[in-house]
């Protein structure tokens, strides 16, 4: 996976390079975690892991955060929104593309008086 985040309020760039697994759980989960070396800018490059659960149900997946709290939901197919995200005062909202299947994008925005950037990130399924 690749991810290239533009920043707004920075003016930085941000790329995070790295791999996400998606692993089953229960009879209609996946756990979901990714790791990888992000970079904003000039600065050096750090690691990066988020953990995610995703819940199957009636054509629909549930994103939820690793403590169980609710994040947001999308049709596993075509071109359309999840579900936006309130986070205080700042907005999030995504966007998944699976029109080129096995690889597929996520897209958010998130703005708010604390965050403005975009955030884009391609998922290739990997050799082997």
């Amino acid at each position: 996976m690749v991810r290239r985040i533009e920043d707004r309020h920075s003016g930085m760039r941000g790329d995070f390079v790295g791999v996400a697994e998606l692993e089953p759980v229960g009879e209609a989960g996946l756990i979901y975690v990714e790791n990888g070396q992000m970079r904003f800018g000039d600065t050096p490059p750090m690691q990066a892991t988020r953990r995610y659960f995703w819940d199957f149900a009636d054509r629909l997946v549930t994103v939820r955060f690793a403590d169980g709290r609710n994040f947001h939901s999308f049709v596993p197919e075509g071109q359309a929104a999840g579900t936006d995200h309130p986070c205080g005062a700042d907005h999030y909202s995504v966007v998944y593309d699976f029109t080129r299947w096995p690889h597929w994008r996520a897209t958010w925005d998130v703005t708010g008086p604390r965050k403005d950037y975009t955030s884009v990130t391609d998922y290739v399924r990997a050799a082997g």
